[in-house]
């Protein structure tokens, strides 16, 4: 099976980015920040895959944010909660993930340098994340 695997270093690249990790989940145990590097491993709600074929899924992937100085958090739970990711943004030098509930991660980077990469295989899963518009 295909895995996903994508760069984005430009402005233009990062909707594209933004609208397949849309809805991703996550633990706040699985947010790191070390030598200039932000990882997120997450499970990705598969958007692109044809649902006729299996029904909806999910897979595990990494975003690793390179040349990142500060991060900063905003109504950062703790624990065990789980995270929903709705958006990411960038207004240089600021990459900004948006979570529900109000809850972000701003990080400071030199360049816009991002890669969204699958690392295991797809898993079925009951629901289908519902936006108000949909």
């Amino acid at each position: 099976m295909s895995r996903l695997c994508l760069l984005a270093q430009t402005e233009a690249d990062l909707p594209a980015v933004s609208a397949l990790l849309q809805d991703a989940v996550l633990r706040v145990q699985d947010v790191a920040h070390e030598r200039r590097r932000l990882v997120l491993m997450v499970n990705r709600f598969r958007w692109e895959a044809d649902e006729t074929a299996g029904g909806p899924s999910r897979v595990r992937a990494a975003l690793r944010v390179e040349t990142v100085g500060a991060v900063q958090r905003l109504r950062w739970p703790s624990g065990e909660a789980v995270l929903n990711l709705l958006a990411l943004e960038w207004a240089a030098p600021f990459l900004t993930l948006r979570f529900s509930e109000g809850i972000a991660l701003r990080a400071t980077c030199e360049v816009l340098d991002l890669v969204v990469e699958d690392v295991s295989d797809p898993w079925e899963t009951l629901r289908r994340p519902e936006h108000p518009d949909d």
